[in-house]
């Protein structure tokens, strides 16, 4: 019987993990080989899809092979979802990773994959924040003016937001919460349906991302008193975060981000991370997703990872301690 020595046994480890990370290199250096899927769990139009597209045009050109974009909407974007966690972890299958993702992940009792373990993270594309804003002719001129009524009033003031589940459902939800006030939140189907009600005095306050507003907001129709930030979006620079404006520890800051299906090869996810940054970097770019209220920014894929799991368990909390029925 032959033995193995430490030392050979060493030696063999250290000579099949040398093979494994040539292979990936030799992967990476051939990558893509073929047209590569983007697979986004909103449907075509929005901000998500425009801003997606435009990255998957710049990828393709940077690395020679189409992106191309997959429109697989549905409720918590488990449809999307379960299409990439089922790819062949081979960098031919990418999907775009929300802040969405990680409220689907608090909101729902159960899915079938698990975003922490079946995505790899890559990169993250942009940041945005809520607005809160009032009607420009209401004598809600601040933030501050709405709670302070809220407390006169209970239960009698209504903010609007999209649907239940939702970044802006739960972000009135937080404000809520933290500012410790009885209002009343009504989800709307659109964002057009909460302007409209806004305009007609439904409502005392609305909230969404800036691009849904901006029409309005240019047209001074409607007034912000508050972004979600920790600090002020350079789209509305002189509109103080609900954090200064009258609730402290408010943060809700929404994002983009890029993601394969677990396993893919660190050596492809690195060659698209290095990709995304140098495509964030372009002026044209960084332009476009500003005209659509994102702040164009990337990361490595552990903060990315990070902050995934950090939003999970934010939304998780709220979820919980308000009683948020979960899907």
């Amino acid at each position: 019987m032959t033995r193995i020595t430490r030392r050979q046994f060493s030696a063999g480890a250290t000579a099949a993990a040398l093979t494994l990370a040539l292979g990936q290199i030799a992967r990476a250096q051939s990558y893509p080989t073929r047209p590569v899927r983007f697979i986004l769990p909103f449907a075509a139009g929005g901000v998500a899809d425009v801003t997606a597209r435009l990255t998957a045009d710049k990828l393709g050109e940077k690395l020679g092979q189409r992106f191309v974009i997959e429109n697989q909407p549905g409720p918590g974007g488990i449809i999307a979802g379960r299409a990439i966690a089922a790819a062949a972890p081979d960098g031919h299958t990418l999907g775009l990773l929300t802040n969405g993702t990680a409220i689907s992940v608090a909101m729902y009792r159960s899915l079938p994959y698990d975003p922490m373990k079946d995505f790899a993270t890559i990169s993250a594309l942009g940041n945005f924040d809520l607005v809160f804003a009032t009607h420009a002719a209401s004598e809600f001129r601040t933030l501050a003016d709405v709670l302070k009524r809220a407390r006169e009033e209970p239960g009698k003031l209504n903010i609007g937001t999209i649907a239940v589940g939702s970044t802006q459902q739960l972000g009135a939800e937080l404000l809520k919460s933290l500012a410790n006030v009885d209002i009343q939140i009504v989800p709307y189907r659109t964002t057009p349906d909460v302007i409209v009600a806004l305009l007609r005095n439904d409502l005392a306050l609305m909230t969404d991302f800036y691009a849904a507003m901006k029409g309005q907001l240019l047209d001074r129709k409607i007034r912000p008193v508050g972004t979600s930030g920790l600090k002020p979006t350079p789209f509305l620079p002189d509109v103080p975060p609900v954090a200064e404006a009258g609730v402290p520890g408010y943060e809700v800051t929404s994002w983009n981000g890029l993601c394969a299906p677990a396993g893919t090869p660190a050596g492809i996810i690195d060659l698209l991370n290095r990709a995304v940054r140098e495509i964030l970097e372009v002026t044209e770019v960084k332009a476009k997703y500003a005209e659509l209220g994102i702040e164009a920014k990337a990361s490595s894929p552990e903060e990315l990872k990070a902050r995934f799991g950090a939003d999970v368990r934010k939304w998780n909390d709220l979820i919980e301690r308000t009683g948020i029925p979960k899907l």
